[in-house]
């Protein structure tokens, strides 16, 4: 048995990048667990959307997982989905958002050594760059993510956000370089490209990392949450 459908839901972008890293990803979770009808859906900006593809996965398939593609619980996680689901009859069941977790910085060190940027580096202060909400929870989660990511030898790891939280990722680096910083890199804490993602090269960093998209990292993470939402 390989279990019931995991259907992921990103948030959806209008840039058509987001949507083929969207497909890579799941393509990464297809390889890691064979045999698990895995279906990709979307909460705006692009199709399928969510209430479609769990109308339909439900009447073929029976109730289904619907993991969120992202990286922090607030109003999509927390409303949106939760709203699809329940007027689809509610047979689905909702697991937990990606981030933070542990394994996220290992994606992110993932980036950044294909940025040319050794995990540790001593020499290099890192700014977390997320995309901000106003949401508490979701920006105290970045927060508290850089603090467990400063333990793993980085010159520092600071926190920052593209919008609706401060500091923003442009003040983050001049903070960083105003303290003495050697090298200082923005480590994007996005999964999909889009606007936010654009504009983190701007600012003023010696590297700008990718965003996670499909590193294998993401990917177990993913399965992570299907599985304990299957098995609570």
């Amino acid at each position: 048995m390989s279990g019931p459908p995991l259907v992921a839901v990103a948030h959806g972008s209008r840039d058509p990048a987001a949507t083929q890293v969207t497909r890579a990803l799941l393509a990464e979770v297809r390889r890691q667990r064979p045999g698990l009808d895995v279906v990709e859906s979307y909460l705006d900006h692009a199709e399928p959307e969510l209430s479609q593809v769990l109308e339909g996965v439900q009447r073929h398939s029976g109730p289904a997982v619907v993991v969120p593609l992202l990286l922090g619980a607030a109003y999509h996680s927390g409303v949106d989905i939760p709203a699809a689901i329940a007027a689809t009859g509610g047979r689905a069941v909702q697991a937990d958002v990606l981030g933070p977790d542990p394994l996220l910085l290992n994606a992110l060190e993932r980036r950044l050594a294909e940025a040319g940027i050794d995990p540790g580096d001593p020499g290099t202060a890192v700014v977390l760059a997320a995309a901000g909400s106003t949401d508490a929870a979701a920006v105290d989660g970045v927060r508290t993510l850089a603090a467990r990511w400063r333990t793993r030898g980085w010159w520092a790891v600071e926190p920052a956000f593209a919008s609706a939280a401060t500091p923003s990722v442009e003040d983050a680096v001049a903070a960083l370089r105003a303290g003495g910083a050697p090298h200082v890199a923005v480590a994007t804490y996005l999964l999909f490209p889009g606007r936010f993602a654009d504009q983190l090269g701007d600012a003023g960093a010696d590297v700008t990392s990718a965003p996670l998209g499909d590193a294998p990292e993401v990917a177990r993470l993913v399965l992570a949450r299907y599985d304990a939402a299957v098995t609570p």
